[in-house]
């Protein structure tokens, strides 16, 4: 893949859609190549990359297409499962995606023959995000603009059902909190739910809204960050039910917030796409100032690489790829 300064982007992927969605795989699936998902107006594409920031023998970027999935319908959203391995025979690819038909879609495949995929139906609006398990894989929760958080086993059975005060825009389920589920509410309060007694347990405050996205850093399960409005915010949730830090950063406001997977002082903000392009800024909590700021014409989505300091932003027929510094 050719490198592409003119947009300040490290990498870029052509792709035969325009991408609403990409994901990389955040789970170790055994290979020395990463996995990532995109979605489309009606497929979801899986691949793998190798990056010369992990990799010498790369130059640049090495991507590979595993296999095109139909999906029928708009692709809104994809979490990868855990029990994806690519180091088993056969391999197994899972993942599930949430439609604008209000439908989740689990997916599961040996790159080969085997190829099912089940439909969960419940949800009766829009769904905004979806997570796995994080350990065994073995539930799925979602949130949607129908104020529910649903929780699912794998044959799409409803496992547990929280009723919101507004639409459900982000949900995380950490691999060191696995009994614990964090709903962000359009709002602007973000919960906890015990999983177990079925019971919310604490709660965050933005005090401004509309919150679009929240997220559970993986490196630090104390650090809460969210975008609403056009700012970020950031918790400590052994602090306080306010946020400790909070900044202006997206002018049309802003969209999604994601944490880096490798440093817990490492994020990525995006604002609104619809616009003519969409900004990117990664933040690191010691810099005032965003340290690195990345345009792509009319993106979509946002995923951090699993063990590099390295995003994507998904758009008009590409995938973008941004390397920073730590």
């Amino acid at each position: 893949m050719k490198q592409d300064s003119t947009r300040n982007t490290a990498y870029t992927v052509d792709c035969e859609d325009y991408v609403h969605v990409v994901k990389f795989n955040p789970f170790d699936s055994g290979d020395a190549c990463s996995l990532i998902a995109y979605g489309g107006n009606n497929y979801v594409v899986v691949g793998t990359c190798r990056f010369q920031e992990e990799d010498a023998e790369v130059e640049g970027m090495q991507y590979k297409t595993l296999r095109t999935f139909h999906h029928g319908i708009r692709v809104d959203a994809i979490a990868w499962s855990p029990e994806t391995r690519l180091d088993a025979l056969p391999p197994q690819i899972r993942f599930c995606t949430a439609a604008s038909d209000r439908k989740l879609r689990l997916f599961t495949s040996d790159l080969q023959d085997k190829n099912e995929f089940k439909t969960f139906d419940g949800h009766s609006d829009y769904i905004n995000d979806l997570v796995f398990a994080p350990k065994e894989g073995q539930e799925v929760a979602s949130v949607s603009d129908d104020h529910t958080c649903r929780v699912w086993d794998l044959e799409g059975n409803e496992k547990a059902h929280f009723v919101l005060r507004s639409p459900g825009m982000s949900v995380c389920w950490h691999p060191e909190e696995a009994f614990k589920l964090m709903v962000a509410e359009k709002n602007g309060t973000i919960r906890f739910y015990d999983l177990i007694t079925q019971q919310a347990i604490l709660s965050l405050e933005c005090e401004q809204t509309p919150l679009m996205s929240a997220d559970w850093c993986l490196k630090n399960t104390l650090k809460i960050g969210a975008v609403a409005g056009s700012d970020w915010l950031i918790w400590d949730i052994t602090r306080s039910s306010y946020p400790q830090d909070k900044r202006p950063v997206h002018v049309d406001r802003a969209r999604l917030f994601r944490w880096s997977q490798v440093n817990e002082n490492l994020f990525a903000t995006t604002g609104y796409p619809g616009k003519t392009t969409t900004q990117l800024l990664v933040h690191h909590l010691g810099h005032p100032q965003p340290i690195l700021t990345g345009t792509a014409a009319v993106g979509s989505g946002l995923t951090w690489h699993r063990t590099l300091p390295l995003c994507a932003v998904g758009g008009d027929h590409k995938i973008f790829f941004w390397v920073t510094e730590m």
